[in-house]
């Protein structure tokens, strides 16, 4: 014990290993994660009586939550837009209505500051409203030991709360509505895959979408073929673009593949393609010659491009893949990803602004695919400091600026102010690639171990205060923290059923996890549809709720203060 007092980092290590450790453990499909299980292990810790230095709290804050910004900052923005009005207007809605739930019952109740921001963080699954009610709280001028009081408090609500704020919107969205409106969720979202797919049925395990699987493959023509006497043009056109002829050898000798190429009887043609379209490729040319394919020194490249051209927000891959006057440049999609979650790869499926997209073809076809639909991150695996240090200084400066809720008035604070920073960044890291960014890996890092280390030093400091304002309230913050949770999604899911008619039962539930920023929630909802439909709309809200919800810490603390 003397040895953790002297050294509080060490305890602070501690915390964080111990803290994952208890997170990994799983009930059902219930986890309590890693943020969560760090503050009750440094909470127990705590008990000791290990102080750490609140600049260590501030510091790795105001690095998680511009990380938060800068990640989200594409998709936030993108999402505003007319496909998605109605899932902007729900998320909106969810995080409102959880913000007027929490003031109720502190009003009612009685609670203090520290304690509504608690049950807000932990009703509402939201860790980062620690830290922005916290910087509020420091910016009330109040002496030391009550704003340290106040703080406590949030380490309790939060704690009391979140278990069940994690656990009932899995409980919503996998077991009661789908109860109550007889949804089989699985088939619902192989309904939406055939949608999306433009008809096609869904995949049985061990089976792929030919869009995902691009390949190559060497083809002899035969006498009678159909290609004899015509050029590269006519197979691609045979297949609607679904393949490239790469290179034709005749008797050994490379021909050149333009317009004016005219297949004959033993020619080796290699064909790039999708997979379905491969297979069929022996009815119009020939035997596949596996054995020739030596002969062939073709190079392909599979490239991540980032979309930033506003004239492809809300198109379908389709019609990404027959841009620019119907061509297709003979690449193909082989995936996307959208804030981190991949995509279905479907016909149907829409591309936004700041999405991921991976192709494969040659590179002369790439660059031009990148030139037309948005860039490929010239630091993707770099992070430019210059630019990462001057995003983080214009947060604080940011965070000087004040404003008036009624006779309150609240000053935004570095924690906010860095998210309106990370936003802004991010943004323009997706609008302009060779303005300086940040590594991907890097922004995951600072988000999950900032916070981590956060809520470290907010359950060492908290101390033996924590158990005592457990006892005195814990049973009432755990039925408040379960009022909070359910209310707001329940109202909310009515609401944007019968009034915004979002009424398909996977983007229903997807838009109700999102808009409470629940990822055991969504993660759950994968499990019952097997497939990624719910990721679009889950995306989009949880963009929202994110930045709305971490807002809600200082309006809190005006709102009671």
């Amino acid at each position: 014990m003397e040895i953790l007092r002297a050294n509080p980092f060490m305890a602070l290590f501690l915390a964080l290993a111990l803290g994952y450790f208890i997170g990994k453990f799983k009930v059902g499909k219930f986890q309590l994660g890693g943020i969560a299980g760090t503050l009750i292990a440094a909470v127990i810790i705590g008990q000791i009586g290990i102080q750490v230095d609140e600049g260590i709290k501030g510091i790795f804050f105001a690095l998680f939550i511009y990380a938060v910004g800068y990640n989200g900052g594409p998709e936030f923005f993108s999402s505003i837009n007319r496909s998605t009005v109605t899932q902007v207007i729900a998320a909106i809605a969810m995080t409102v209505t959880g913000l007027v739930t929490v003031l109720f019952f502190a009003k009612i109740f009685h609670l203090g500051v520290g304690l509504a921001a608690g049950l807000a963080a932990g009703g509402l699954t939201q860790s980062a409203i620690i830290g922005t009610a916290g910087s509020a709280i420091d910016l009330l001028g109040l002496a030391k030991g009550t704003a340290n009081s106040m703080k406590v408090d949030i380490a309790v609500g939060y704690s009391v709360t979140y278990i069940f704020g994690s656990l009932g919107p899995i409980l919503v969205v996998t077991a009661l509505f789908p109860l109550l409106y007889k949804w089989d969720l699985r088939k619902e979202a192989i309904k939406l895959a055939q949608k999306l797919g433009g008809g096609a049925r869904e995949l049985a395990e061990g089976e792929y979408m030919p869009l995902t699987r691009a390949a190559s493959r060497v083809f002899r023509v035969s006498p009678g073929a159909a290609v004899i006497g015509h050029g590269a043009n006519f197979l691609e056109d045979l297949y609607d673009s679904s393949l490239r002829v790469e290179s034709v050898l005749r008797q050994g000798e490379s021909l050149t593949v333009d317009d004016t190429l005219s297949l004959q009887p033993e020619d080796l043609v290699m064909v790039t393609g999708l997979a379905t379209s491969l297979q069929k490729c022996s009815e119009s040319i020939g035997a596949e010659h596996e054995d020739e394919d030596d002969l062939f020194n073709i190079v392909e490249e599979s490239r991540k491009i980032f979309v930033t051209n506003k004239q492809f927000h809300g198109r379908t891959l389709d019609q990404v893949h027959h841009a620019g006057e119907g061509k297709h440049y003979g690449v193909f999609f082989t995936a996307l990803s959208r804030m981190g979650h991949s995509m279905p790869l479907l016909p149907k499926t829409e591309i936004h602004v700041g999405d991921e997209l991976t192709l494969t073809g040659s590179k002369a076809d790439l660059d031009k695919v990148e030139k037309l639909i948005g860039y490929k991150s010239p630091s993707i695996h770099a992070t430019e400091f210059m630019t990462f240090g001057l995003g983080m200084v214009l947060g604080y400066v940011f965070g000087l600026y004040s404003f008036h809720i009624g006779s309150a008035e609240v000053s935004i604070g570095s924690g906010l102010g860095c998210l309106v920073s990370g936003l802004l960044f991010g943004y323009l890291r997706a609008k302009h690639p060779k303005f300086g960014g940040v590594d991907t890996g890097a922004t995951t890092f600072l988000q999950t171990f900032g916070l981590a280390v956060f809520v470290g030093v907010v359950g060492l400091n908290a101390g033996e205060e924590a158990l005592t304002t457990i006892r005195e309230h814990g049973i009432t913050l755990f039925y408040l923290g379960v009022g909070v949770t359910l209310i707001p999604q329940i109202l909310v899911f009515f609401f944007n059923y019968y009034v915004l008619k979002i009424k398909n039962p996977v983007i229903a539930m997807a838009v109700v996890v999102g808009s409470r920023s629940a990822n055991p929630a969504f993660s759950a909802l994968l499990d019952k549809t097997r497939n990624a439909t719910p990721v679009a709309a889950f995306t989009v809200t949880y963009a929202i709720a994110n930045i709305m919800l971490t807002l809600w810490g200082p309006v809190i603390v005006a709102a009671l203060h």
